[in-house]
């Protein structure tokens, strides 16, 4: 397969919703328990601005600058090989020269840092993101306003953000028909809000999209994750 079709094949398009966005500026949320596909999510969302030659910024709350390094190969090679990409080290090495990868203790991130840095990048030209995925971001710590903020960041610098949230109650996790906690009461920021619900005897775990354009609600019932690989898939029964 070559790279422009995976690109125009790639599922993870159905569910961020960029054919009908009024406005480049969006937030994303993914929600779900621990260990249920949260940051292969993400890395999956950011591969796909990466091959469509954007660039990205990954922030990394309480994780390794090499563990999340190794999340993007992991995932790259299992697409590769997956869809039998040409020249797949060459794609590799180009689209990964676009990324950015922050890292932050998870006692030491702060929005003021974040953009601190992000001011500093931009200035010197080293990387003009158009998408920046936070994973780790610690919503059960974090206020309303610090969310408004990274709004208005998103508005100022044109950028889409996705973030990761875990949920703090398992059980409205698992039969919310509303965003859990801890994001109850903060959709209104997102533009789509994706919850992961393991399937009971199932080789997927679903996307169950809580807010999103008509669009992105449809792809809800169109793509899941594979409980084994973390990969978004559309034939998963």
């Amino acid at each position: 397969m070559l790279k422009q079709d995976l690109i125009e094949k790639n599922p993870i398009r159905h569910l961020k919703g960029e054919s009908d966005a009024k406005e480049s500026s969006r937030m994303g949320l993914v929600m779900a328990r621990p260990g249920v596909g949260k940051t292969a999510l993400l890395v999956q969302i950011a591969l796909d601005s990466l091959m469509n030659d954007k660039q990205v910024v990954h922030v990394s709350v309480g994780q390794s600058l090499d563990k999340t390094k190794l999340w993007y190969d992991d995932m790259f090679k299992d697409i590769a090989d997956g869809c039998k990409l040409e020249n797949a080290g060459e794609i590799h090495d180009s689209i990964m020269k676009n990324r950015m990868i922050i890292t932050f203790n998870e006692s030491k991130f702060s929005l003021a840092k974040l953009e601190e840095r992000l001011h500093d990048l931009v200035q010197q030209n080293v990387i003009t993101p158009s998408c920046m995925v936070v994973d780790g971001f610690d919503f059960a710590q974090t206020d309303r306003k610090v969310l408004e903020e990274m709004r208005e960041l998103a508005k100022t610098m044109d950028l889409q953000i996705w973030f990761s949230a875990v949920c703090t109650d398992g059980n409205e996790c698992q039969c919310a028909s509303g965003v859990p906690a801890p994001c109850k009461g903060m959709e209104d920021l997102f533009n789509t809000v994706v919850l992961l619900q393991p399937v009971p005897q199932s080789d997927c775990i679903d996307l169950k999209v809580l807010k999103g354009s008509a669009a992105v609600s449809k792809c809800g019932k169109l793509l899941k994750l594979d409980t084994r690989t973390f990969m978004i898939r559309e034939d998963c029964k």
